[in-house]
């Protein structure tokens, strides 16, 4: 599973031995792994680059979890999965909890075993009821398959172009910035000088230059994202 791929988890917890211990877990199980100690700085960072799920511990210095968790579903553009983590275990707490909107509720102490369970059972409802064919105007990505079509024509993408496609499309209509698409696809250890510059110029060349329309879109001073005529009708 490539970095474009595997699922985006940051973990948010102030308590520096429990959160390395979490992220190793997590990095063990093959997610990509970010992490805050601080409730600002995490908020900022679910609302820059959205991961696929967020670990959160209520009692964060700057913002706590409910705090944060309530901004999250104020501010950000998609659902972001919450497993809330904390040793407050009334069904008091609880309940305020989910009614900030956590999807799901750990108490502290936890077995690692039970966190990487609920962790990765809140990334596969992600897929539930999910086509593996994704549509956005005329275009259509088979995630299965690993293949792009426009208006049927099947588009011979390098790895990388398809990867950055898939991105846009999962996101649309979205724009991504340049940060988050290199993020995406290489963690932290991206190529040096500008490392999108070729596999975007290569996905131009085979989503836009055969046809009378371009969908790649540069938004300029945010970045990328998929341009859809509203006569190409519905996306799904």
């Amino acid at each position: 599973m490539n970095a474009a791929t595997r699922p985006h988890v940051l973990v948010a917890e102030d308590h520096t031995p429990l959160r390395a211990q979490i992220v190793g877990l997590l990095e063990r199980a093959g997610l990509q792994v970010d992490e805050a100690a601080d409730g600002r700085l995490a908020l900022h960072s679910v609302l820059t680059q959205p991961p696929d799920l967020l670990v959160l511990d209520l009692g964060l210095p700057g913002l706590d979890g409910l705090q944060l968790c309530q901004q999250l579903r104020l501010r950000a553009p998609r659902h972001v999965p919450v497993l809330m983590l904390t040793a407050r275990d009334t069904l008091a707490d609880k309940l305020g909890g989910f009614e900030a909107g956590a999807d799901d509720y750990l108490v502290k102490p936890f077995a690692s075993e039970e966190l990487l369970v609920r962790v990765q059972a809140l990334l596969r409802r992600r897929t539930l009821g999910q086509d593996y064919l994704l549509r956005v105007g005329e275009l259509e990505i088979d995630r299965r398959a690993q293949q792009a079509r426009r208006a049927g024509q099947l588009l011979a993408l390098p790895p990388k172009a398809f990867a950055i496609l898939l991105l846009l499309a999962e996101a649309w209509p979205r724009a991504l910035t340049r940060s988050e698409i290199i993020h995406r696809l290489w963690d932290d250890e991206p190529p040096e000088s500008d490392p999108l510059r070729s596999h975007l110029y290569l996905l131009r060349q085979h989503l836009d230059r055969p046809f009378v329309s371009p969908m790649l879109h540069t938004v300029h001073g945010v970045g990328f994202r998929l341009r859809v005529d509203d006569a190409e009708g519905p996306v799904s």
